[in-house]
């Protein structure tokens, strides 16, 4: 992660590792992806597969996810209401990193 913004701007201008890597360079987000990569979720479910993350780091998490087009929210108005995660193609796009790191935390770690 980046120091200060200067450092952001400087590496990310033209670097797309820097890009993608200060988007998804966060153990939580890459957790969230590889639980949505299963199919739709309910916050709950993301909770309980994040065990010890606070209900404030996931959703400021799932915001971050939403608002850079990973995810997509769907709200069901129904009783009681309940909102569904899922990954949007960009999202999905992420399967080989995650799966990657996966293979090296299991080869090296």
């Amino acid at each position: 992660m980046f120091r200060t913004t200067s450092q952001k701007k400087k590496m990310c201008i033209n670097c797309p590792i820097a890009k993608a890597s200060d988007l998804v360079g966060d153990s939580v987000i890459l957790i969230i992806v590889r639980e949505l990569l299963g199919g739709s979720k309910r916050f709950g479910e993301l909770y309980e597969s994040l065990g010890g993350v606070s209900t404030r780091t996931l959703t400021e998490k799932l915001k971050k996810l939403e608002e850079n087009k990973l995810i997509l929210r769907v709200e069901f108005k129904q009783k009681p209401p309940h909102v569904e995660y899922s990954l949007t193609v960009k999202g999905k796009g992420l399967k080989k990193i995650v799966i990657a790191l996966s293979e090296y935390g299991e080869k090296f770690l």
